[in-house]
């Protein structure tokens, strides 16, 4: 009976995972509207600007800070007033898009839960699960984001990132509720995987915001004398996101390195042996010190610390993907 019962539960976890990849998929068509409105905005607004120029002249206005602000109008997801109504279809789908992204992640949650359920254990054992709550994690954290700065702009890309994610896992690394090896019957499952799903969604929120920051500024100094603010402290919203969400996350993977290798004495009768993906967590967490370093210390530096930021990604990325399935050694037993 109780068989009967964990399957229902497993079948309803891979239900939960369908709904949420289909809300997901009208998310991203919303984001994509408003990604669109807002390209096709920017576009107008500096002929729109010229035409209310004149007006201006002789006025109290600061022209200085009209200068500062018009950059930063462009991409924020408050309406200007002065074009309230030309943002409407805008504002429409970029919260169509958030609120069917609230939707979506609740469902994904709800499978973890219920695969949890239908396992009996922590229900992260295997590449299919990790890639569950990791999408689970990423949207939590992205919408978390939303609260702290007006970056609903990088919505297409985190969505886009999870149905990715999400495609691979219920296709390519699909596996049915089964137990784990002796190996992974350990609290340390619980605490070192967990904290590295929990990394890892921070990592692709700030790899997303840091992409965006680095093309916006590459535009801002095609068409601004001005040097772009680069650092964490920037009154850009994407470079806001990004810096935090890297100051969280790298203590949280130094955490799930070190306890990688508490549990790896536990099983193995050694702290590190070098195994492919205890180098590559460490090449991980090098390329990710490195990247604050060069953000805390040199300016010159931090304009190209955004790339250490995405090579620290790509690496967590061939960490759970190429080491998994290509390079073989004592982890191999997750499999797929």
């Amino acid at each position: 009976m109780n068989f009967f019962l964990d399957l229902d539960v497993a079948r309803l976890s891979d239900s939960l995972v369908a709904s949420a990849m289909a809300v997901l998929g009208l998310a991203l068509l919303a984001y994509a509207a408003d990604l669109a409105l807002r390209h096709r905005r920017t576009r107008t607004e500096p002929a729109t600007a010229a035409v209310l120029a004149p007006a201006s002249i002789g006025s109290s206005h600061d022209v200085r800070a009209d200068e500062h602000a018009a950059p930063e109008t462009a991409a924020a997801d408050d309406p200007n007033p002065v074009d309230g109504a030309s943002r409407e279809p805008e504002r429409m789908t970029g919260r169509a898009g958030t609120s069917l992204s609230v939707l979506g992640v609740g469902l994904l949650v709800a499978a973890v839960i219920a695969r949890g359920f239908a396992a009996e254990r922590a229900p992260w054992a295997n590449m299919y699960e990790f890639a569950l709550t990791g999408s689970a994690s990423v949207g939590i954290f992205y919408l978390a984001s939303l609260r702290q700065a007006p970056v609903r702009a990088m919505g297409v890309w985190v969505v886009g990132l999870t149905l990715l994610l999400l495609g691979l896992g219920t296709t390519v690394l699909y596996t049915p509720v089964d137990g784990i090896v002796p190996v992974l019957d350990s609290y340390w499952l619980v605490i070192h995987v967990a904290a590295a799903i929990i990394a890892g969604g921070l990592f692709t929120v700030g790899f997303v915001a840091t992409a965006a920051q680095m093309v916006r500024a590459r535009r801002r100094r095609s068409t601004d004398s001005r040097p772009p603010a680069v650092d964490g402290a920037s009154d850009d919203p994407f470079a806001k996101v990004a810096h935090n969400a890297h100051l969280v996350a790298f203590p949280i993977w130094t955490f799930a390195v070190l306890a990688g290798a508490i549990w790896a004495e536990n099983a193995w009768g050694r702290y590190w042996g070098w195994d492919p993906k205890e180098t590559w967590a460490f090449i991980t967490w090098v390329l990710y010190a490195a990247y604050l370093h060069a953000q805390a210390t040199d300016r010159r530096w931090a304009r190209s610390a955004g790339w250490l930021a995405i090579a620290g990604f790509l690496s967590f990325l061939f960490n759970f993907f190429g080491v998994n399935i290509w390079l073989p050694g004592l982890h191999s037993y997750a499999g797929v």
